[in-house]
């Protein structure tokens, strides 16, 4: 056989080899247990109910070496991958303290990583202001990590754009933890306070009412204004993603975020739709 043609075949061959490694089951079967509870198996069982799923050549192997916390997983290489559209909460380090749920969610996803393999699917942008990958994060069978945390009321969402990917799922799968009062959705250090209690705020994801009546524009941001004390402030650049911000003023709203304070100001930074709903 000529040289070439040797040298096409082999690589042929190692084409679809790699094919083969990124192929999922050509389905999964997702079960909600009585209390709400979202499973997922490759074997059907009771009124769990058949998703398909289908190949994505866009997904990239590779292994996992320990699960640093929640949303952030260490991969053989040493290179740390924050999972995209969900935030968990913090564990203990020197940097900051627990908060509420942070361990249940590493363990959790402790549990699903038993196999160390996982796909990554990249979306605009690939790394963090702390060089971090961004991804969403796949098991075999087509389970989808990022998206299983919210389910089960692991984490929140946390869209940024342009990383818009999934968003209406991950956002779907929010709503159905926060009916059924599942993890985070049933602590009290979770629930809604009102906009007035913003100064004595503990750190870390907060969810506040609050009712605007002003817009300010300037060259960075938009902002909603309570008073000259309180606002939130969308990026300019982000505005797109949001329907006319009139539509926000006099209506009762649920801020999600984290708090931000200069001196006696306080700020949250509002990046996507999902942390700003009508009441």
């Amino acid at each position: 056989m000529p040289a070439n043609r040797l040298k096409a075949n082999i690589l042929i061959l190692l084409i679809l080899s790699f094919v083969s490694t990124i192929s999922f089951t050509k389905e999964i079967y997702r079960s909600i247990d009585s209390q709400g509870r979202v499973t997922y198996s490759d074997q059907p069982s009771g009124k769990s109910q058949a998703i398909a799923i289908h190949n994505q050549p866009s997904r990239l192997l590779r292994y996992v070496r320990k699960v640093y916390d929640g949303d952030t997983i260490i991969l053989e290489d040493g290179k740390h991958i924050r999972l995209l559209g969900v935030n968990t909460p913090e564990i203990e380090s020197r940097q900051r303290a627990e908060e509420p749920g942070g361990v249940a969610a590493k363990k959790w996803l402790q549990a699903q990583l038993q196999d160390k393999k996982v796909y990554l699917e990249y979306d605009e942008v690939k790394f963090d202001k702390y060089k971090r990958q961004l991804a969403h994060v796949f098991l075999s069978n087509g389970k989808h990590l990022n998206l299983a945390l919210l389910e089960n009321g692991l984490g929140t969402v946390s869209i940024i754009p342009p990383n818009v990917r999934y968003s209406d799922k991950l956002t779907q799968a929010q709503q159905h933890a926060e009916k059924m009062q599942l993890g985070i959705w049933a602590m009290p250090e979770y629930q809604l306070k009102p906009i007035a209690q913003i100064a004595n705020h503990a750190k870390g994801w907060q969810r506040f009412n609050a009712t605007f009546h002003t817009i300010k524009k300037n060259r960075k941001y938009t902002r909603l204004l309570i008073n000259d004390k309180i606002d939130i402030r969308i990026s300019n650049q982000n505005l797109k993603a949001f329907p006319p911000l009139s539509k926000y003023l006099g209506k009762p709203l649920e801020i999600r975020g984290w708090v931000s304070r200069n001196n006696d100001h306080y700020t949250m930074l509002i990046q996507h739709p999902s942390s700003l709903i009508v009441r």
